[in-house]
């Protein structure tokens, strides 16, 4: 007889696709928010949802996205916001959504072998 297959368990686990997909979401749907006041949770959420990111990157050593998540979390920081309005705040919240889309997308974090 044979042995029933065992299923092995994954070799990484993909953490940051959630919080990814969620900011660039969130950027998106901000978009229709930029200068009224409801913006500000906007700015909350981008910045927290970058930080995880960067929590996870860390956790994969995929270190250079620290580059593109970090400048997330500055530029939509609600404790000192940057004085950016309009066109260019418009323009990088769609490169903000690519980065999160992209680093949601490519981290991987390394299963726990020593379960």
């Amino acid at each position: 007889m044979s042995r029933p297959h065992t299923p092995q368990p994954p070799a990484y686990n993909r953490a940051a696709l959630v919080p990814g997909l969620l900011g660039a979401i969130v950027l998106l749907a901000g978009l229709a928010l930029v200068g009224g006041e409801w913006y500000l949770y906007v700015r909350y959420a981008v910045s927290i949802l970058a930080l995880i990111l960067c929590v996870f990157a860390g956790q994969a050593r995929m270190w250079w996205w620290l580059a593109g998540l970090l400048p997330l979390a500055v530029v939509w920081n609600p404790i000192w916001p940057l004085p950016l309005e309009g066109i260019v705040i418009q323009g990088l919240s769609i490169a903000g959504a690519v980065v999160f889309v992209a680093a949601a997308v490519t981290i991987k974090i390394p299963a726990d072998t020593r379960r």
